[in-house]
């Protein structure tokens, strides 16, 4: 017995679901909406003991294979979901294997479908946390570009920035390294020919292929890398307010690569990481001239044409921003960030992003 765990949207999960039942593959259904919520792992969890499930699929956005990696692990380990969270929990490591997991993305951003931990969002604390293992990891990926055709346009910008963010964090952290690098450089060359032409025409699939492709490289990296103050920020927006995640992160990606460059050019002069700053624009832009600006202003064109609201649409307010860099700066996330950023240029680039 599997259990199937899709998104909102039924029904794009049938072609699957014949699949499974030619295969003389029994399941059972389980649908998570909108961002995973620890409530879905609980009752995903209920279900797939009483029906005594001994594998987990999941079809869908980075919010459905999120919540159904952590699924797979609760099935297999006792106790409650809080002994095993970060921040809120008791942070316990997971003794137990959990359930084989399928994990089949249908949009190009996230990268989940690569990573040992889920991000899951606590109404009751405001804040998202992740639980984390590398038993997590998914058994199986697969990655196929034309499940994301159908994906409408709002979604494919934000996923694809959302991809675009997890290239550029992992290449300019402190932690880097040469596996992580190579398919960041690879990663943001097809984000670069590939995003604008994926939102304007959903149905060119070279460019869907490079998207999804990107996507993959943007998990693998940030899960062997690190990422930066973008997450830092994302993490506490999304426990706060009902923001997706790939849209806060596109908000706020080009002003914190501003705020990164202009900290660095100011207390780290020698750093390596501008370098890499000037090697994201010649990458992005195509021009071999180009300097660590023109690639955040390239980002920050490129967000204007997607159509990339400001955070202000979420409801965040000017009076939020304190909570927001309070919490943002004890983020996982942040400590990987080239440079520590001052509470002053903290609230900059909310400022820039609302």
């Amino acid at each position: 017995m599997a259990l199937l765990v899709t998104g909102a949207n039924v029904q794009r999960s049938e072609p699957l679901q014949k699949f499974l039942n030619e295969s003389g593959v029994a399941f059972e259904l389980f649908s998570v909406t909108g961002e995973p919520r620890l409530s879905d792992v609980t009752n995903g969890v209920r279900l797939g003991r009483e029906h005594g499930c001994e594998l987990v699929m999941a079809i869908g956005g980075g919010s459905v294979l999120d919540a159904s990696k952590a699924i797979a692990a609760l099935i297999t380990n006792d106790g409650e979901l809080s002994d095993y969270l970060e921040v809120i929990g008791s942070g316990k490591p997971l003794t137990k294997a959990p359930l084989p997991f399928i994990a089949i993305p249908t949009t190009a951003g996230t990268g989940t479908e690569a990573t040992r931990n889920a991000v899951l969002a606590s109404p009751q604390h405001r804040v998202k946390v992740s639980l984390r293992s590398p038993l997590m990891l998914p058994k199986v990926a697969l990655i196929d570009p034309d499940l994301t055709a159908e994906l409408p346009q709002h979604l494919t910008a934000s996923t694809g920035m959302d991809a675009l963010t997890q290239l550029i964090e992992p290449y300019t952290c402190n932690r880097s390294n040469p596996m992580t690098d190579a398919l960041c450089v690879d990663g943001m060359r097809l984000v670069a020919r590939s995003l604008q032409r994926a939102f304007d025409n959903g149905n060119d699939m070279e460019a869907r292929q490079d998207m999804s492709l990107a996507a993959l490289y943007s998990g693998i990296a940030l899960a062997n890398a690190g990422l930066g103050a973008v997450h830092g920020f994302a993490a506490p927006i999304g426990g706060m307010f009902p923001a997706p995640h790939g849209s806060v992160c596109a908000a706020l990606l080009p002003n914190v690569m501003k705020m990164n460059i202009h900290a660095l050019r100011l207390r780290a002069p020698n750093s390596p990481i501008l370098g890499r700053y000037d090697e994201i624009a010649r990458i992005l832009t195509g021009r071999q001239q180009a300097d660590a600006d023109a690639g955040a202003d390239w980002v920050q064109g490129l967000a204007r044409q997607l159509g990339i609201p400001p955070l202000r649409i979420y409801g965040v307010t000017p009076e939020d921003f304190p909570a927001l860099i309070e919490k943002a700066a004890r983020a996982s996330s942040m400590k990987a960030n080239p440079i520590e950023l001052k509470a002053d240029e903290l609230m900059q680039i909310l400022q820039a992003s609302w």
